[in-house]
């Protein structure tokens, strides 16, 4: 299935060929190979977690802080992800895949022995840090070795990686937290990301290396990772009970706003910046960001309230609120696979953007007017999941031909960084609304939302006691369906792009950069 690309003569090499010489079929599968085992690992562990929140709250004391094990992952990635996008440009995509993988593997024992949720956010920010550089590379490797008309072809193939984890990742996650303990979830990650390594380590010997002096913008991470926090700690604290108002979220967002600021400032001056600011006089580059963003907002957030709903409100295990998830994950890889094929047909990428942002709202819309169970409930999932699976690989694909050649690594990397600050900003807003909506609808017996509070809810839940009301989870629904329709205007700014007019889309973003 995963053969080389049609082949053509060297000589006569058009403007869509890879950026590197054509592999030979054993060079090309190899590399193939690689690029899938490194994307299998990050999806694995994007999806074995969400279910297992609970668990991994009540037990270390604090559902309050629940968002934080996913967000410090997410904030960890998105300032990493530019990065390894430049690095991988300068040094070399198999130094750098490999260094992240090897930092992956260390922070997932670290996560598997802490004993605080302190040491587990520690951990998983050191995971994040490892993270941002597997999906990032791994697409910009697809880049390098496959022709532009062919790559939605090779997008399918990723989107049945993406199956078969979304598949796993959540019946394992909720399997292991349920028979085994919750720890099992980032054990697993080790065997996974040896062969991986092994993998990466040996078959991308062939890919060129261009030798130039990494400036690294290492003042620029700094600012961007204390601004993140300065913005999100605030949101996660009016989720603890604070109100909006607090002077001491108020003096959060300020730091944050001066924090991002002066952020944006040092990327206008810095040589290799890890945003680079003249990729947004690019119209379609920015309108395809913020989709990404917008995209992965709701995407993350739903793959950990969702369960949590099914959990709280239907006292569902993990295990079966993992099995309930099944229809949202692989009904993403399945569209995405589906559009993949769609471009490598038609050459035409605005149809399955226009459908897939029309799909989310009415999906959201329905899982709101809905109970966490049912038939409504499972249909509004795949909707749901077909609507982001159809955006994902063509927004990719749209703002890597809207560029030249040899920026390709480096706004793949920018559309990484957008997805991931996506999920970090959503999965601390939502998940801190619906905190706050819980307060007023807990059952009797249970005062707070602690450790020993959330113990006491889910306990309840399972007896069949459980939330005297699903409305918490209905108004999140809505407001999340109400953030998704940005994408409905996002869409209209971007051009009806024919993927094999390459060499007129070039000229046209060499223009406006």
């Amino acid at each position: 299935m995963l053969g080389s690309p049609r082949a053509r003569p060297r000589s006569n090499v058009t403007s869509d060929a890879p950026a590197t010489p054509l592999l030979t079929p054993s060079q090309f599968r190899a590399a193939t190979a690689a690029v899938m085992m490194t994307i299998l690992l990050a999806a694995l562990d994007q999806t074995i977690v969400s279910v297992a929140v609970p668990t991994i709250a009540r037990q270390l004391g604090g559902f309050e802080w629940m968002a934080w094990v996913i967000s410090g992952y997410l904030i960890a990635c998105t300032v990493v992800t530019p990065l390894y996008g430049r690095l991988s440009d300068l040094v070399g995509r198999r130094r750098v895949m490999t260094i992240a993988i090897v930092i992956f593997l260390l922070a997932s024992v670290a996560c598997a022995l802490a004993q605080t949720l302190p040491q587990l956010v520690l951990a998983r920010v050191l995971q994040g840090v490892g993270g941002g550089g597997l999906i990032a590379t791994a697409q910009s490797v697809i880049a390098d070795v496959v022709p532009l008309r062919e790559r939605g072809r090779y997008q399918s193939y990723v989107s049945i990686v993406w199956a078969v984890a979304s598949m796993l990742g959540p019946v394992i996650g909720g399997v292991l937290t349920e028979y085994l303990s919750w720890p099992w979830i980032f054990w697993i990650n080790l065997p996974v990301g040896l062969v991986a390594l092994v993998l990466v380590h040996r078959s991308l010997k062939a890919l060129p290396v261009t030798h130039r002096k990494a400036r690294l913008d290492g003042v620029g991470a700094l600012l961007l990772l204390s601004g993140l926090t300065a913005l999100l700690i605030p949101i996660t604290r009016v989720g603890q009970g604070t109100v909006w108002s607090d002077s001491w979220n108020l003096i959060g967002w300020a730091i944050a706003v001066a924090l991002l600021v002066v952020f944006v400032l040092q990327q206008r001056r810095h040589p290799d910046a890890i945003v680079p600011m003249a990729l947004f006089k690019n119209r379609t580059v920015v309108a395809c960001c913020a989709l990404l963003f917008v995209c992965f907002f709701n995407f993350i957030a739903m793959s950990v309230l969702v369960p949590l709903r099914l959990q709280l409100s239907a006292g569902f295990s993990a295990a079966d609120a993992a099995l309930r998830l099944l229809p949202l994950t692989l009904a993403i890889p399945a569209a995405a696979f589906t559009s993949g094929r769609w471009l490598s047909r038609t050459g035409r990428v605005l149809p399955m953007q226009r459908l897939g942002v029309v799909l989310v709202p009415l999906a959201l819309l329905a899982m709101g007017f809905s109970g966490p169970t049912g038939a409504v409930a499972a249909i509004a999932l795949i909707v749901l999941g077909a609507g982001m699976g159809l955006q994902m690989p063509t927004t990719l694909i749209t703002v890597q031909q809207s560029v030249p050649r040899e920026q390709i690594g480096t706004v793949t990397a920018l559309t990484s960084f957008f997805r991931l600050l996506g999920g970090a900003i959503g999965i601390a807003v939502l998940s801190s609304v619906v905190l706050l909506l819980l307060r007023g609808h807990l059952p009797a017996g249970v005062t707070s939302l602690d450790g020993e509070g959330l113990g006491q809810l889910l306990d309840a839940s399972r007896g069949g006691h459980g939330l005297g009301s699903d409305v918490a989870f209905q108004q999140v629904m809505w407001l999340s369906a109400g953030v998704s329709m940005i994408s409905l205007w996002l869409v209209t700014r971007l051009p009806d792009l024919q993927l094999h007019d390459v060499a007129g889309a070039m000229k046209e973003a060499a223009a406006e950069l």
